[in-house]
């Protein structure tokens, strides 16, 4: 079973509680690789997470990272090359969630 790191950021407007953060109601950036275990595949998220420059967060934002089956992230959901992210070419400004 391989895993995806996500990095998830979600409007507290829209979801208050962040353990409700999904995929689908979120900003989300893909974490280039696959990883074999949880524990590595949250390490990754979070280190590119780290190096990534996704601007600045606004007072209603949070970050959260997560971590697919690879073939289950395939199957529900067609990333584009535009919404893959890859370090130095994430872009500076993405959508923000309406006040």
């Amino acid at each position: 079973m391989m895993l995806t790191a996500l990095i998830l950021i979600c409007s507290l407007a829209s979801t208050p509680d962040l353990s409700d953060c999904r995929q689908s109601n979120a900003y989300t950036i893909y974490v280039p690789g696959q990883f074999a275990n949880p524990a590595t595949c949250f390490m990754h998220g979070q280190a590119y997470l780290a190096e990534a420059p996704i601007g600045e967060l606004g007072q209603d934002e949070r970050v959260k990272v997560a971590c697919m089956r690879s073939k289950r992230l395939r199957s529900s959901f067609r990333c584009s090359l535009s919404s893959t992210a890859e370090p130095g070419n994430t872009p500076a400004r993405r959508p923000r969630s309406r006040r």
